[in-house]
């Protein structure tokens, strides 16, 4: 009679450092050119995924060494995208962990404390891991593709398929259909609806249960240019930007508080709108500007419509403009409104095309659950969070019907920062994490 098989922890192991290090590093010394922020910047994502495909197709059907079935898309040149899945046995029961992406912000070497274009040690320990995208989000592409090298070399008996979504283009949005969004448009990742997915992009190792919505704006005040030592024949452009922004934030407020879920889901801040950025068009301090703009955003939480809060804007600055003689001035001669002249100042707000949504991810789910399970008896201890900082399309896959959990194993402090790090035994644990969540749902009967 066969023995029965070894629990999957067992059979699967720990992270084993060398070939994680090794592949990270391989992955790191491509970032110069994986940079995302065009023009300057495109990033040739196809670089990752060759490496990713080294690692995973010994073991794949491909050459006939192991179970993995692997495929690269591409919707343009040099920017791919690799799914890779081990097949379970019962059609229908499917984990994935997807949203690994492949590009990077960008880095300046010249800011930087070390070289953030190649993986560097601070310590002969070498358990702090250096360079742009260990963090975001190498570090997670790497651990993914060990957890399925490690599957298609031990070939655990499974029920659930296993599949991983490695993605291109994830830190830019005014490129689309390249990256998740092609490939759910496509319907190359509609299996994995039937079970979690787990999108692997956040930090801390704690399960990242919302996220907040962005809408950037720019409010343009447009008034009369004139000497500043006659103000009284002037629209002040940039007073008027004030007051305005000032009565658009109180209206906000008003109309969007803190919402009721927003302690449920232990968001740290209510919806905000605040301005980031100033812009005229010059001149000399003795002139008062003739028109100027303010620029920022909005964070909100995902209990809110985008679109209804852009409706809303549109309606206040339209009210203010009809109404501008009873809008807040400053001093005695300040005023929106020369009736001898027949001027009136003027407001105009528009909004980027790259507004997000936010996420309120499904607590009831056996997804969620399993991430709390697998994080507290890994981590030991599991304090779900929310913050109003966006992710870009995990929103969109929820509302095609995935049920989206995210998570991830490098560090919030150095997300996007100059000196960006990673910890090896925080990656080490993720893979535990994700070990442990395939064990729980496998014993669902």
């Amino acid at each position: 009679m066969a023995s029965p098989a070894p629990p999957l922890k067992d059979a699967v192991g720990g992270l084993d450092r060398d070939p994680f290090v090794a592949l990270l590093a391989k992955l790191i010394g491509e970032t110069q050119r994986l940079q995302n922020d065009p023009p300057e910047h495109v990033p040739r994502e196809d670089l990752v995924a060759q490496h990713v495909l080294d690692a995973l197709l010994p073991v794949s059907t491909d050459t006939g060494g192991g179970p993995l079935l692997v495929r690269k898309v591409s919707y343009t040149e040099g920017r791919s995208n690799v799914i890779v899945e081990y097949p379970g046995t019962v059609p229908g029961r499917v984990v994935s962990f997807v949203g690994m992406h492949m590009d990077v912000v960008p880095a300046n070497p010249n800011e930087w404390d070390f070289d953030p274009f190649s993986l560097t040690f601070d310590s002969d320990d070498k358990e702090k891991l250096r360079g742009r995208g260990t963090t975001d989000c190498l570090g997670h592409v790497a651990l993914v593709t060990q957890l399925m090298r490690r599957l298609g070399e031990v070939k655990p008996a499974l029920k659930h398929s296993v599949i991983a979504v490695f993605i291109a283009n994830e830190e830019n949005s005014s490129v689309t259909g390249i990256g998740v969004d092609g490939l759910v448009k496509d319907g190359l990742l509609d299996k994995l609806k039937t079970g979690p997915l787990f999108w692997i992009d956040t930090a801390d190792k704690q399960p990242c249960i919302g996220t907040g919505g962005m809408i950037p704006w720019h409010l343009k005040a447009t008034g009369k240019l004139f000497h500043s030592g006659l103000a009284h024949k002037a629209i002040n452009s940039m007073e008027l930007n004030m007051d305005a922004l000032k009565e658009i934030q109180t209206r906000f407020y008003n109309d969007f508080p803190a919402h009721e879920k927003e302690k449920l889901y232990k968001f740290a801040t209510p919806s905000t709108i605040k301005p980031t950025k100033w812009s005229y068009p010059g001149g000399g301090l003795n002139q008062i500007p003739g028109e100027c703009t303010v620029s920022g955003d909005i964070r909100l939480t995902p209990f809110y419509s985008t679109s209804f809060v852009v409706k809303k804007l549109q309606e206040y600055v339209d009210d203010i403009n009809d109404n501008l003689e009873k809008l807040h001035t400053r001093g005695p001669v300040s005023k929106y409104v020369l009736p001898d002249e027949n001027l009136r100042g003027r407001l105009e707000i528009t909004f980027d095309g790259d507004i997000m949504n936010g996420v309120a991810c499904n607590l009831e789910s056996q997804g969620f659950k399993a991430l709390c399970k697998a994080t507290e008896e890994i981590v030991g201890h599991v304090e779900p969070y929310s913050i109003t900082g966006s992710l870009p399309l995990i929103r969109e896959l929820q509302d095609e019907g995935f049920d989206v959990q995210t998570a991830g194993y490098g560090l919030l402090k150095t997300y996007h920062a100059k000196n960006e790090y990673c910890l090896f035994s925080d990656m080490a644990q993720g893979f535990q994490v994700f070990v442990s969540i395939i064990s729980q749902l496998e014993a669902v009967v």
